[in-house]
């Protein structure tokens, strides 16, 4: 076994994965319910950035049933947008997920993924 050549690996995939992680920091998606009417922008990482809600989505003569129907509507957008998260993660940071698995001496984590990182 080639400890330079092991510690040049570890160096590599920890590089990588700040870099997926950067990307992740950066990106944002975006989910939709009641046909546009309600928009969730979500961080790569999950945070709910921004909620926009048509003013169509409004019935001033029935306050109750709007509010429900909004909650009901800004709920899936955000499942929605959380959703769209899972596969940017799963993109950025599959690949890296199955590196540590096999490419390393004793890298398969016990129930796999990578601790700290839930789904990987």
């Amino acid at each position: 076994m080639d400890m330079q050549a092991l510690l040049q690996q570890a160096q590599q995939m920890q590089q990588q994965l700040m870099e997926a992680q950067q990307q992740l920091d950066e990106a944002q998606v975006e989910g939709t319910s009641g046909g546009g009417l309600v928009k969730v922008t979500v961080s790569g990482r999950g945070s709910v950035e921004e909620i926009n809600i048509d003013p169509q989505a409004i019935d001033t003569d029935d306050a109750d049933e709007t509010a429900q129907t909004v909650a009901d509507m800004v709920l899936a957008a955000i499942r929605d947008a959380e959703s769209s998260v899972e596969e940017l993660q799963q993109e950025k940071m599959g690949p890296l997920a199955e590196g540590l698995g096999g490419g390393m001496p004793g890298g398969g984590m016990p129930g796999g993924g990578m601790p700290g990182l839930p789904g990987f």
